[in-house]
Order: C-alpha cells, then structure tokens, then sequence
C-alpha cells in the first residue's frame, strides 16, 4: 500500500511539475520573452500580443456594457455614479441602463485605441518596439483602463470619443472592403501562378489539378451561396426591408458575374464567386441585426444559453476580424522577407541574419547588427494603427454607433439599425468597388490598374 502510495505521488509531482513548467513557458511566450535578446523579435509576435490585448479590451467591454454599466446606481459612491451616468439623462431608466452600458464600452475601447496610437508612434520611430516589454504593456492597458472608470463622461467619452469612433470605424468599413477585393483577386492569381509553377516543374498537365481546384471552388462559392440566400428568404423573409436586402444581392452577384464574364479582361470567376460568398456573408449578418423581432427571428428570448452563444459569437467574430485584417500581407508587408533566426542559432553565436552578396562556394555574408530593424518589421506601425481602427470598430458594434434605442438585447448585443445600415451599406460598398476594378480597365486602357 505504501509503495502504490509512493509511486501515485510521484506522478502526481511529475505531472504537476509538467504542468506549472508548461504553463509557465506559455505565459512567457505570449509575454514576449520567448527569445533571447541576442535574437531579432518576430512582427508576428507583436501582432498575437496585440490581438491578445484586443481580446481582454473587447470582454473587458462586455462585463462594463452587461455588468457594471447598467449597476452603477446600486454603488455607494456618489462621485462614481454621476461620472457613469452624466450625458445619459432619460425619463426611461432602462435607456439610462443602455446608456451607461455604452459608456463602459467607450472606457474600454478608449483606452485600447489610445494604447495603439501610443505604441504604434513607438513602433513608428522604433519598428522592433512592438514586440518589447508586453508584460508592461497588459499592465499598463489595465492602469489606463482603470483610469477611465472615475472620468466623467462628458466630454471625453460623449461626444468626443464618440465621434472618433465613429469616424475611425467608417475609415475600418472602407479598408475592410478593399482588402476583401483585394484577396479575392491574389486567391485566383496565386493558383494560377501555382498551376503555371506546375506544368514547367512537374510536366506537361499537372497544373490542371490547381485548375480543377480553381474550378470546385467556384462550384462550392456559387452553390452556398444560392442555398444561403434560399435560407435568408425563408427565414428573415417577410419584411419588405429584408426582402430588399436579400433581392439586391442576388441581384448584384449575378450583375457582377455577368459584366465579368463578358466586359471584363482583368477580372476570373474564382474572384466572382468569392466576392458572392461575401455579400451574401455580409447579406446575412444586416438582416441579422434587424432589432425589429417580427423581421428577425434572432432576437428571442434572453435565455442563459441564448446569451452565452450569443456574447461568445461577437467575441470570436470581433477577435477574428482584428487578427485577420493585422495580417503581415494585408498590411502591405514584404513576401521575400529573411526568415527569423533560430533560438538554437542565437544561442550558438551563430549570424542572426545576413544578406547573400554572391552564390560563389566561398560566399561571405553581411551581418545584420543587433540595432538594425528588420525588413519584416516595416509594417508595425501599420498593425498598431489597424487595431487603432478596429477598437473604434468594435465599439460602435457593441454600442449600435452610439444609440441607445432601436437596439437588440444581450443575446444579440450587436443587434440595431445602425448596425444593421452600415454593414448593408458595406456590401453595396463592396459590390460597386469590385464592379469597377471590372470595368475601369475598359474605359481607362491608358491607365495601369494592376
């Protein structure tokens, strides 16, 4: 028994030992200390830790929207309560709920947006500074958003920061869409050029697999998106808005790929059929957000399970909208970029990086030092002003772009008019944006559009 005993302990140890040194290495890991100085930071690493900061801002938003927000007048401070609810006087004590609720989001975004600028001039002056000293950085986003608690909220937050969400977020709606165009065009060439890279490395004829890829996927596209809209009238059918929505993007998915197939010279049915997809995404998510019950069968009854899937669904939806758009590619970023040295390489004294100057046997490379800022890094600044952006985009998603009624419920916290315009206004944004990268070629042959 004592043996049993003694070995059930030991593995116990062994297992718990495993366990703190692998939690401990994560931590330090999404922290930043993953490397020795002696090795260059990764741009990639900076963008997750903003993304994690991202994330703890966004459910940060959520429990002073849902939480504090709306108990504030149940505090014994009365300093504290005048600063929640200032700018938010009603008769209706409810929207005086929503208002304060709002105004939580406004201290939590704020003080990330702030945090972004801040770094994102540091990352500007120095590239490699987005990756340095993240656990100075948590800390510091949780003193400032702390810090926002006692400020009043007028002026800072209604209307100022108000209108700089606002304002910030419709600059986000215009990036989203020619970014959107934008990959849809590098998806068709990058397996074309893979089909090309096919039939001169491997033979004659095998590049039609990559052809045939091209091909399936427009048949997937095209065919999910008809059932999608075949859904849409089914279910959110019945109200004449919804019915307008869904009837123009038929409608202009159809234009489109007409005026490609036969006018356009530039555009391919692989990039037609992703553009479908995606109105017919963003088609989806307005009618979604009609707070009208009778147009939207969403907005049901706020049970525990209806709230949790609903809140997980705009946390996942927000994180990945902002990890997404801060990709290195997206941003403009270099594809040729060196590869980042190896820890194993650091710590061996071995060059962290150099540049080839001939291809000779006795080739020499060129050092890089440890203050130079790599190539790859050219775009920190870039990431820290997206997130900028999307911290005022996600506020106006919680917030309803700062309107108290008209709105869902917290099972459908992003649900309300507004919302619901502008992401149809971004559809119609998109479809005439990609419309005219089909057409412009044609009326304007001296001009380069590539």
């Amino acid at each position: 028994m004592g043996i049993i005993s003694g070995t059930l302990s030991a593995i116990i140890s062994g297992v718990t030992f495993c366990f703190c040194s692998a939690s401990a290495s994560l931590c330090s890991a999404w922290c930043g200390n993953d490397k020795p100085s002696t090795s260059p930071p990764s741009a990639k690493s900076g963008r997750m830790r903003s993304a994690v900061l991202l994330g703890f801002s966004i459910i940060v938003a959520l429990s002073f929207q849902y939480g504090l927000g709306p108990n504030v007048s149940q505090l014994q401070w009365s300093y504290f309560i005048d600063a929640w609810t200032q700018s938010c006087e009603n008769d209706n004590p409810e929207l005086v709920k929503v208002c304060s609720g709002n105004a939580g989001v406004y201290r939590a975004s704020s003080a990330a947006f702030f945090f972004f600028v801040i770094f994102g001039l540091a990352a500007l002056c120095k590239p490699t500074a987005n990756r340095d000293a993240w656990p100075a950085k948590y800390a510091l986003y949780c003193l400032l958003c702390a810090g926002t608690c006692f400020i009043p909220n007028d002026p800072i937050f209604m209307p100022i920061y108000l209108w700089v969400a606002r304002i910030g977020s419709v600059f986000f709606v215009l990036l989203q869409q020619i970014i959107l165009v934008d990959v849809a065009y590098n998806w068709n060439e990058s397996w074309i050029e893979k089909a090309d890279k096919a039939e001169i490395d491997e033979g004659t004829g095998k590049g039609k697999k990559w052809l045939g890829a091209i091909l399936f996927s427009c048949f997937v596209l095209y065919a999910g998106s008809l059932v999608a809209i075949i859904l849409l009238y089914v279910h959110f059918g019945g109200c004449q808005s919804n019915d307008a929505f869904i009837s123009i993007t038929l409608v202009g998915s159809i234009i489109a790929t007409i005026v490609q197939l036969s006018m356009s010279e530039t555009g391919s049915l692989l990039t037609s059929a992703s553009m479908t997809a995606y109105v017919t995404y963003l088609c989806g998510s307005a009618v979604s957000k009609n707070p009208n019950a009778v147009c939207n069968p969403k907005l049901g009854e706020t049970s525990v399970g209806n709230i949790v899937v609903g809140l997980m669904f705009v946390f996942i939806s927000l994180m990945w909208t902002g990890f997404s758009y801060t990709n290195d590619k997206r941003l403009g970023g270099s594809t040729t970029a060196a590869p980042e040295a190896s820890v194993e390489d650091a710590e061996e004294g071995k060059p962290v990086g150099g540049v080839v100057v001939n291809e000779d046997a006795d080739a020499t490379t060129t050092e890089s030092s440890d203050t130079a800022s790599p190539k790859s890094f050219n775009n920190s600044w870039k990431l820290n002003a997206v997130m900028a952006l999307v911290c005022c985009w996600y506020a106006m998603t919680l917030t309803g772009w700062g309107s108290i009624d008209k709105r869902g419920d917290i099972s459908n916290p992003d649900a309300g008019d507004v919302s619901m315009w502008m992401l149809i206004v971004s559809q119609w944004i998109a479809l005439l944006l990609y419309l005219w990268t089909l057409i412009a070629p044609s009326l304007f042959p001296d001009r380069d559009f590539s």
